[in-house]
Formats: structure tokens, C-alpha cells, sequence
């Protein structure tokens, strides 16, 4: 009950009074009208086809994907393209979606091999579990390590089912993250059973957490996959009409240095407000505030814009516009384990890229490392010098296309081929 109020209250700092109880609403009817779905009791043979439908064709094996992010939320992140990535090999993956972030009550077809499925929805959960068991593929259950709703008695009874498990480990485990006061209980009991199950196959998204897995269970049946980028969408263009207060910051002349993503207590503001006060760049933050540490830290600093979030559709019209693109993060355990989206999007757009001193960031070439303040605002100057270097523009395009999301759901799936195979 604890874990709750704290989300609770993280989420009303986060969206102010009306936007949470807009979502509270949105959330509790997701919960509980669809709990017990009228439409599926009363069309059952509907459904059954559907679903017999779903689990048709030429499949190697079946994705359940537990836990809550939603589809169809502005933050395209890598839930949504790995699932998309293992759908385009074989695998039918069925996606955790609710009313609340997909508008789905039952099921729908996202593409072919992938759909998005309301598990909240009792009766046609059942009626899915029941064809699960007229199909002889293998079946798995994958979840996030920071996903606080699963409980490890939901996967014991997955695999009472039948059922195997796949653990994706994508961040090192912290409240921070989980925007609660401390780790929730369903994050460290789900941890702690990965680590004490060999059987249960490790998805470790940074080298930091694979280290983590060696040394707590031996290196059996675990693969690093980190994250990755659709090229395909960044060579997509359009002609995108910005908004008057972005088009008036990019008339000032100035070289915008510009960051996405969330803005949260292991953001460098200290930094930010660092180079703003060098008077030589306009440095433009558009994301969500993941916490109070935003207006705990920013004050209206001259030199600093705040855009507020973006759809992830138009976001890479703005971080094109942009001359230096980065990633100020704070050092510490948590940032130390993550593998940043927004790394490999930033080295699809063609963009120089700076960052702190990360782990996984180190790892690329097209990187501009600052490992103090000096350094990082030096790195800027450099990156201004880069933005039309052919030798480093073939840098970022070689290894962006070497982080395509399509190669990290290949070694998903080479894994779970060799898996099967025994």
C-alpha cells in the first residue's frame, strides 16, 4: 500500500492535479469495468476465433509481453521495438495494452505477429489461456525488471501453464526509477527469483548488468542485448511546421544544443545551466518532468528553454534542427547501467553527440566523452567543428545502423532458437 501512495504522489507532481485525476479516472476503469468484460461473456465464439486467429501461421514460438508500459504511449522506447523486432521473426508476440494507454478493451491487431491484448480482461484472458494450450510452441512470458504489477506468484502460475520466462533487466534497480520512496517489492522479489533461477533466460541491456548476472548466477542462459534505433524511421522526412516559440529560438543564430528525454534527479542541471551561462548556445530540454527535480533546479536560467514532451512521431524534427545533441547525465550507479535510447536516435540523425562520462557511451566512437565540466563544454566547441566532417558523419551512420533495433531482437531470438533446440 506504501509503494502505491508513493506512485501515487509521483504521479501527481508529475502531472498536477487535473492530469492525475484525469489518468486516476482513465485507470480505474481500465482496472475494474474491464475485469469482467460483458462483450467476451457474451461472445465467446467471437473471441475464440480471434484468438485462433492470432495464434495462426507460420510461428516459431509465443511472446506473452507483461508488463505496463502500453503501446501506444508517447515515449516510443524499446518495449515497442523489440516486440515489433521479434514479431519480424517468427514470433507472435501478445502485448500487454489496456484502456488506459491503448484505448483496447479485448485485443487488435498491431501488425502481423503483433498484438496488443488486455490482460486485465478476466474472461478472455482465460479463453486465451485455454488455446495456449492447443498449440504445441514453445511459450514465454516476458517482463521488465522494473515492472512493479507482475508478482512472482503471476509467473509462478505462468509456468505452472507451461509457460517459460524471460527476464528483461534494462536499468539498474531503483527507486528513482520507480518513482516510489523505496524499490518496489514485485522489482525486488522478481530480481531476486531471475537470479536464483538459471532456467529463466537474462536480457541484460547494459554490460554493467550482465557483470551483475555472471557474478550472481554464471553466465548460462543470458544475452546482452542493449538498445537500439529504427533506422528506417530516421531516414523518413517530411516538412514539419515548428511552432512559433521553437522557430524564434532557432532565429536567434545561436548553435542550439539540445536534449530529449526525461528530466529526472539523475539529470546534470548543474551542467545545463553551465553551458547556458557560457552565453554561446541556446540549449533546448524536451521531455517530461519525471520528478520535482526540474523546478527544484531550473529557475528560468536565460540561455534555457523548456519545450515540454514531445510525440516520438515529430520529436526527431526538433533534435534535426539542433547543432550538438546530448546526454548530461549525472554519474552514478543508476546511470552507470544505462544504455540510452537516445544515444543511438541521436547518431541516426547525423548529429554530433557529447556526454558525460557514461559506461555504455564510452563503448562508440562517434561519442564526444566530457569527463568534467571543462571537458564536456570543450567537447561542444569540437562538436560544432564535426557537424560536416564526411568522416564523422560515416561514424555515426555505421554505427547507428549497427544498433538497428532488428539486430538486438535477433539476439533474442538466436538465443530462444538455441534454447529450443535442446
Amino acid at each position: 500500500m506504501r509503494e502505491k501512495l508513493s506512485k501515487l504522489r509521483s504521479a501527481y507532481r508529475k502531472y498536477g492535479l487535473f492530469g492525475f485525476l484525469r489518468r486516476l479516472r482513465t485507470l480505474a476503469a481500465a482496472r475494474y469495468a474491464d475485469l469482467l468484460s460483458f462483450e467476451v461473456l457474451l461472445h465467446p465464439r467471437r473471441y475464440r476465433r480471434l484468438l485462433r486467429q492470432m495464434l495462426s501461421g507460420d510461428l516459431e514460438r509465443i511472446v506473452l509481453w507483461r508488463s505496463s508500459f502500453g503501446f501506444q504511449v508517447p515515449l516510443f522506447q524499446r518495449p515497442q521495438h523489440i516486440a515489433q523486432g521479434l514479431a519480424r521473426r517468427r514470433t507472435l508476440v501478445i502485448y500487454e495494452a489496456d484502456r488506459a494507454t491503448d484505448g483496447c478493451r479485448t485485443l487488435r491487431k498491431q501488425q502481423d505477429g503483433l498484438w496488443l491484448f488486455n490482460f486485465h480482461n478476466l474472461p478472455l484472458r482465460l479463453l486465451l489461456m485455454r488455446e495456449l494450450r492447443r498449440t504445441a510452441l514453445p511459450r514465454y512470458v516476458q517482463f521488465y525488471s522494473t515492472d512493479w504489477r507482475l508478482s512472482v506468484r503471476d509467473l509462478e502460475r505462468f509456468r505452472a501453464k507451461g509457460c517459460k520466462l524471460i527476464y528483461e533487466y534494462v536499468d539498474h534497480l531503483s527507486p528513482a526509477l520507480s518513482g516510489t520512496g523505496s524499490l518496489p517489492k514485485n522489482v525486488r522479489e522478481k530480481y531476486a527469483y531471475a537470479m536464483a533461477h538459471p532456467e529463466v533466460l537474462v536480457v541484460a541491456t547494459a554490460k554493467r548488468l550482465e557483470t551483475d548476472v555472471i557474478a550472481r548466477r554464471g553466465g548460462d542462459n543470458l544475452v546482452l542485448s542493449g538498445n537500439g534505433v529504427d533506422c528506417a524511421f530516421f531516414q523518413r522526412w517530411e516538412n514539419y511546421p515548428f511552432e512559433p516559440v521553437f522557430q524564434r529560438i532557432l532565429d536567434r543564430g545561436k548553435p542550439v544544443v539540445c536534449y530529449y528525454g526525461a528530466l529526472a534527479c539523475w539529470f546534470d542541471y548543474g551542467l545545463v545551466k553551465a553551458v547556458a551561462a557560457t552565453g554561446r548556445y541556446s540549449v533546448v530540454l524536451i521531455g517530461l518532468k519525471y520528478d520535482d527535480s526540474f523546478d527544484r533546479s531550473l529557475h528560468g536560467e536565460s540561455g534555457i528553454y523548456f519545450l515540454g514532451p514531445r510525440d516520438y512521431r515529430v520529436l526527431k524534427y526538433y533534435a534535426k534542427a539542433a547543432d550538438v545533441l546530448i546526454i548530461p547525465f549525472l554519474v552514478n550507479e543508476l546511470t552507470r547501467a544505462t544504455c540510452p535510447v537516445k544515444l543511438f536516435e541521436y547518431m541516426a540523425l547525423g548529429k554530433p553527440i557529447v556526454t558525460t562520462d557514461l559506461d555504455e557511451c564510452r563503448a562508440f566512437g562517434s561519442v564526444l566523452i566530457g569527463r568534467s565540466r571543462a571537458e564536456f563544454l570543450q567537447n561542444l566547441e569540437r562538436a560544432l567543428t564535426l557537424r560536416d566532417d564526411p568522416g564523422y558523419l560515416a561514424l555515426l551512420e555505421r554505427e547507428s545502423r549497427e544498433n538497428d533495433w532488428s539486430n538486438k531482437a535477433g539476439l533474442i531470438v538466436g538465443q530462444l532458437q538455441r534454447l529450443e533446440k535442446n
